[in-house]
């Protein structure tokens, strides 16, 4: 495991979204690290092959954003060549520097950096990966995070893409919304589960965007969208997008 470290604020200019301060509240909390696991299944196993459905290869270079504890980065590193974990949080990167030591693995970089900071260096990207993350970013960051992750990938390369996405109609927002806080009343104080005041913070302070805002954005970017499945809430989206090959 190798560790690189973004600039920082010396070379980020005054218009830039601060990323770490975008980053929520629980990310920067080291004790939500050390529950997050128990807290957060990301289904790890089931994504690497789908992934390799999408065409992800032994010789393949990942680069996953918002690996928080590491779930994904850990199953998918014996998977390909190599891995680069970018995380703007300092306690994620902890737990995930913590797991990639008990794991030995030797083909991960890790990356002190975000969706608007880090710089690809080496061969294009195969793979992009990113769950519960993009959220962080207001809409207009958004755009400009999404031609950022195409310009790493190589032509035909894959962006995984899994968060809160709306799918649901403006009208249906209230319904929509409490009925999903609601969900999660029977577990108010049980801090190794997500409670209803987890879900409203999210809602409130955090900038989970609808479909229909999100997907021309990535259009507009240079993708294909080959495949969008919405949870029937309206509440979650999951997308395999590709990036185009360049008009000649």
């Amino acid at each position: 495991m190798n560790v690189m470290t973004a600039d920082g604020d010396a070379g980020r200019p005054g218009w830039l979204l601060d990323e770490v301060a975008s980053a929520g509240r629980e990310n920067l909390d080291r004790d939500h690290g050390a529950r997050y696991d128990a807290k957060e299944d990301a289904g790890a196993a089931e994504e690497v092959r789908l992934c390799r459905r999408l065409g992800l290869t032994r010789d393949s270079v990942v680069v996953e954003f918002g690996p928080g504890t590491g779930q994904f980065t850990l199953a998918v590193a014996p998977a390909c060549t190599r891995v680069i974990a970018v995380d703007v949080s300092p306690a994620m990167l902890a737990a995930l520097r913590s797991n990639l030591a008990h794991a030995r693995l030797s083909n991960v970089l890790v990356v002190q950096a975000g969706f608007l900071t880090y710089e690809h260096d080496g061969p294009p990207a195969d793979l992009v990966y990113s769950r519960y993350a993009l959220h962080h970013l207001p809409d207009f960051w958004k755009a400009v995070a999404l031609s950022r992750l195409a310009s790493m990938l190589r032509p035909g390369g894959v962006l995984r893409l899994w968060d809160v996405v709306y799918s649901f109609d403006p009208a249906d927002a209230g319904e929509r919304l409490e009925a999903w806080c609601a969900s999660a009343d029977a577990s108010t104080g049980d801090a190794d589960r997500w409670n209803r005041a987890d879900l409203e913070e999210h809602v409130r302070d955090e900038h989970s965007t609808f479909t229909w805002l999100l997907e021309p954005m990535m259009l507009r970017a240079g993708f294909t969208i080959e495949d969008a499945t919405y949870t029937d809430d309206g509440i979650f989206a999951q997308y395999a997008l590709r990036r185009r090959a360049p008009i000649s």
